[in-house]
């Protein structure tokens, strides 16, 4: 057995090569919900985001530790991930925006723990705030999943190269 060394190598390249290099990883986009303690609905699009487990059903997404919205999903029992569908494009783009009211004028209910949930997705997971980990620039959330709806015939949006795309299926 071999010893491993106490921390990694220094990278060879810059942080907008490594962000050059992840963004040939084709994603899906989600839009991640919760309700702040004042009630106020907090929203962002994110596309770090994975499943961990079937049993227990467990999912995990993670978010800039300089994000503002950070204390909300820190302190919140509940947040809903939506994986958008190819016609939400406009609605991740808006839930990209800073500055702005990304609920104002937008349809959506209430889900376990109040938490909006928003129409019209590919797929909705309503989840336990399970478990953080910090790590680097980033903590990660793990969610367990309490409520799961979907649209079998939805098709993905997808990010790749700093653009949007939806599926083409391959001809074998």
């Amino acid at each position: 057995m071999t010893d491993r060394p106490a921390r990694a190598a220094e990278p060879p390249f810059t942080r907008q090569e490594f962000r050059q290099a992840l963004g040939l990883f084709a994603t899906g986009v989600t839009i991640v919900t919760a309700r702040a303690a004042d009630g106020s609905p907090v929203g962002l699009t994110v596309n770090s985001f994975n499943s961990v487990s079937l049993a227990p059903p467990l999912v995990l997404w993670s978010l800039a530790r300089a994000a503002g919205s950070l204390p909300v999903f820190s302190a919140g029992s509940h947040y809903a991930i939506h994986i958008l569908s190819s016609e939400q494009r406009a609605l991740a783009e808006r839930f990209a925006t800073r500055d702005i009211d990304r609920f104002a004028g937008l349809d959506w209910h209430e889900g376990a723990g109040g938490i909006p949930l928003i129409d019209g997705a590919a797929a909705v997971l309503e989840c336990h705030n399970r478990s953080r980990y910090e790590e680097g620039d980033h903590v990660i959330f793990v969610g367990e999943v309490e409520q799961c709806r979907w649209h079998p015939q939805a098709s993905p949006l997808i990010f790749h190269g700093g653009r949007f795309y939806t599926e083409l299926p391959l001809v074998p």
